[in-house]
Parts: structure tokens; sequence; C-alpha cells
């Protein structure tokens, strides 16, 4: 049981289905797509995920066609333009002209659920929220604060 391939797969959670988005990634592997997707299902089901939330995946296939997979958070893409209410990005963002903002408490929630995932574990928490208010800013989101209405 040797390792064969490492696949990087984006699969909605609690929604994978043996398609051809997944099949092409797995299908040259021999691995039973059908099975995966019930594994996959029944992990995010119980990790919490929202219904149709794109995930990141990593699968390991091994030599015995059986594997191992690892679910990721969602792309921190995806959780800025959920915490600014946006249904998708900008076509072209500006640094002058924002289309959306965020508050720093959801720079630091996003933060928060990054940091859960394996490979990040060792960072601080201050420098993920870094690095989701740089793409929050590649994507023509602002951080700043709500101003009261008094």
């Amino acid at each position: 049981m040797s390792l064969v391939r490492q696949v990087k797969l984006r699969v909605p959670a609690c929604a994978a289905r043996p398609g051809p988005a997944i099949g092409q990634a797995l299908g040259p592997l021999g691995i039973n797509m059908a099975e995966f997707c019930k594994q996959f299902n029944e992990k995010t089901d119980t990790l919490g995920y929202e219904r149709d939330t794109p995930l990141s995946c990593v699968l390991n296939a091994l030599s015995d066609r059986s594997f191992t997979f690892d679910v990721r958070s969602p792309p921190t893409s995806y959780l800025i333009k959920k915490a600014a209410g946006m249904e998708m990005g900008p076509n072209q963002p500006s640094p002058d002209r924002a289309s959306g903002y965020i508050t720093p408490e959801a720079v630091y929630e996003i933060a928060k659920v990054k940091h859960k995932d394996d490979h990040r574990w060792h960072l601080p928490l201050e420098g993920i929220a870094k690095s989701v208010v740089g793409t929050a800013k590649s994507m023509g989101v602002h951080v700043k604060e709500e101003e009261s209405e008094d």
C-alpha cells in the first residue's frame, strides 16, 4: 500500500456526486467514485458545513486502489464574499473603489475558520488574519469598522 498520487479537489459539502468533475480526477487512479462521494458526504455532514459550500479536499490514492482524504476549510474568497453579502466578486477589482465591506470581526472569524485546517495549526492567528485582509484587498473588498448611527 504505497502512495500512488495525491489529488486536490474542490467539492461541494454534503453534495458530492459521481460525475465528470470528480470522475476525471479519480477515474485514472481506479478509485470507486461512489464510495468516495459517500464517505465525503458523511464526513462533511459531521463537520457541520452548510450544503453546497465549496470545500478543498486532498485525496491520497494508494496502490491497492484504496484512498484516504483530508477535508479542508472553504476558500478564503468564498468566506469573504459570504461575510460581505456578495453573490460574486467584481469583474475588475479596484483598490480605489470598494465593491464590498467587511468588519475586522469578520476577518477574525474567517481567520479562526482557516486556522482549524491541519496545515495551518502552527501559524499565528494574526498572520492568518493579515492573509485574509490581503485576499479581501485583491478582491476589492475593504475592511472597515462599522460606523454607529447616533
